[in-house]
């Protein structure tokens, strides 16, 4: 079975700036790459999973989305990074009930089945509550961390 570390986006990836939409908002957040490669080194497959509320608020649409995260994904390739997978719920709260918006698990679980992941050698980094619920509702061990936070702080703690 493989392992893997899933990640929120926004606050964990890249710098918490609210709804972030556009390429021209979207910064890393210093030593993440590295910090990934030594997870994939590691043999962790790198998932991310983020809600996107932004989307179901009509604040931006999907294609807003599409750009930022291949623009994310064009900058940790060049640093050497590449992630597995990328699961996000376009879904407001306010606009009923959803079955993939975190803190519910189904991206995880999703993920864990696709990937044949075993949940008990796997972690998701949040920085929020409801990312280590999600999680941890599909047995995988939740870390939270303060958004725009290092992952280097992570170092020894995924092994």
């Amino acid at each position: 079975m493989n392992k893997a570390v899933f990640l929120d986006r926004d606050g964990v990836i890249n710098r918490e700036r609210g709804y972030v939409h556009r390429v021209a908002d979207f910064e890393l957040l210093p030593d993440v790459a590295r910090m990934l490669r030594i997870f994939r080194e590691r043999g962790f497959l790198l998932i991310v999973v983020t809600n996107q509320t932004g989307i179901g608020k009509g604040y931006y649409k999907q294609k807003d989305v599409e750009s930022v995260h291949g623009h994310m994904i064009r900058l940790l390739a060049a640093e050497q990074v590449h992630l597995d997978e990328i699961y996000y719920c376009i879904h407001h709260p306010d606009s009923g009930r959803c079955i993939c918006r975190k803190p519910s698990p189904l991206f995880v679980e999703k993920a864990l089945a696709r990937f044949n992941i075993d949940p008990a050698g796997s972690y998701f980094i949040g920085d929020k509550e409801h990312d280590v619920l999600a999680g941890e509702a599909a047995g995988v061990k939740g870390i939270l961390i303060r958004s725009d936070t290092s992952l280097c702080t992570l170092e020894s703690v995924i092994v």
